[in-house]
């Protein structure tokens, strides 16, 4: 560990970190460090690293004696919950994470592979994970400094899985970008990885599009969207060698109360039916919204859509295990210049689906704040009508 100051790892300073852990930063900067062999800066990062891993990462937070990498490292990490959903997703005796970062990844895929490998380029980074791994009493996880294509060249050696969390490149920030604008290469390098191993499991930013990722790969067999508290986190391709058969979408969005799971194939030509706004309206979740399952969700729950483009469901019927929010509808209202005289509260939750308007041009149109019990959805129905369903949420759905 020559790299890592261990002197950050003293009793006396982790008890410091743990004592600031909600001071005011920009104040403890400038009282600078008490410890002579310390920076008040690696200080600071080890605080704020710490103070973002509290929820996202709570067996490090909770644990003794973490030594914690930069806050982009920590920003950039797959939480515990994404990371225990895609270990389940492949299986073997030996698997290896060719772009490690700090290691909650392969911490998770240690638990059901037996021999898990961790390459990470950043020397500093491999160090701390192989310091941290000890910590946390993980003993089969071999970290190796170095590039992971590189090493997979060289080693020859054949996995049972190989998983990959390509980084956008700097140059492509902002814009629209393929998996092969990323580092590594994932299409460039597909043919060597599929010599190494059958199965691949590639994590992806929630912006990639779907339809043009499949075309940039080979043996593409199931794509999983998650969503935690209802933003999609990560897009999941798992390829299997020689795969040609029907490519399965599958979504899942974590809340506090619930898993919600919708899947449906990727070539699937189902048709909705159209119907006006019934008794109950019912709001699909991200990683639905994102899968692009817009009619297959009609289909298997036997709901309609109130227009081809708003992607809001009705029902007279409660659907129960929608995956998304249920809401009673108390009466549908013609988007015109008597609306505001109709509405009869100050405040609602606004939400706009297919409709000209923004929520913040509308809030300022009818004076309504943020909040209350009402949630108002701005829409167009099947007769291309701007309409406002005035809403309550359903008392049995409170995701």
């Amino acid at each position: 560990m020559e790299r890592l100051n261990t002197s950050i790892l003293q009793k006396e300073v982790q008890q410091f970190i743990a004592k600031n852990l909600t001071s005011d930063i920009t104040k403890l900067i400038l009282k600078g460090s008490p410890f002579t062999d310390i920076s008040v800066q690696e200080l600071a990062n080890q605080i704020v690293a710490r103070q973002k891993s509290r929820k996202k990462l709570p067996t490090w937070f909770n644990s003794d004696m973490i030594y914690y990498p930069n806050k982009l490292s920590i920003e950039q990490s797959s939480s515990e919950i994404t990371a225990a959903y895609k270990s389940k997703l492949v299986s073997g005796n030996s698997l290896i994470d060719i772009t490690g970062g700090f290691g909650i990844d392969a911490f998770y895929f240690s638990k059901e592979f037996k021999n898990v490998t961790h390459c990470e380029v950043n020397t500093e980074l491999s160090e701390i994970v192989s310091y941290n791994n000890k910590q946390l009493g993980i003993s089969n996880i071999e970290t190796i400094s170095g590039d992971g294509i590189k090493f997979i060249q060289h080693s020859k050696k054949k996995f049972d899985s190989i998983y990959v969390d390509p980084s956008r490149r700097d140059d492509v920030k902002g814009k629209v970008f393929l998996l092969g604008d990323c580092q590594p290469n994932i299409p460039e390098n597909l043919e060597l990885l599929f010599e190494r191993s059958n199965t691949i499991l590639i994590k992806n930013s929630p912006i990639l599009d779907i339809t043009s990722t499949i075309k940039e790969l080979a043996f593409v067999k199931e794509i999983h969207i998650v969503a935690i508290n209802n933003d999609v986190k990560e897009l999941l391709f798992l390829l299997e060698k020689g795969y040609q058969s029907t490519i399965m979408i599958h979504t899942v969005n974590f809340s506090k109360n619930q898993i919600q799971k919708f899947s449906f194939p990727h070539t699937s030509k189902e048709k909705a039916h159209y119907a006006a706004p019934k008794k109950y309206i019912y709001e699909p979740n991200a990683a639905v919204l994102k899968s692009g399952g817009f009619n297959e969700i009609a289909v298997q729950l036997k709901l309609d859509k109130i227009h081809r483009h708003s992607h809001l469901y009705t029902s007279d019927v409660l659907v129960e295990d929608f995956p998304g929010r249920i809401f009673n509808v108390t009466e549908v209202l013609p988007y015109d210049k008597k609306l505001k005289r109709k509405l009869v509260f100050n405040k609602a939750n606004i939400t706009t689906r297919n409709f000209p308007k923004s929520v913040a041009h509308i809030r300022k149109e009818l004076k309504l704040k943020d909040g209350g019990e009402n949630y108002l959805f701005f829409s167009t129905d099947i007769h291309d009508n701007l309409i406002v369903l005035n809403c309550v949420k359903n008392v049995l759905k409170h995701s």
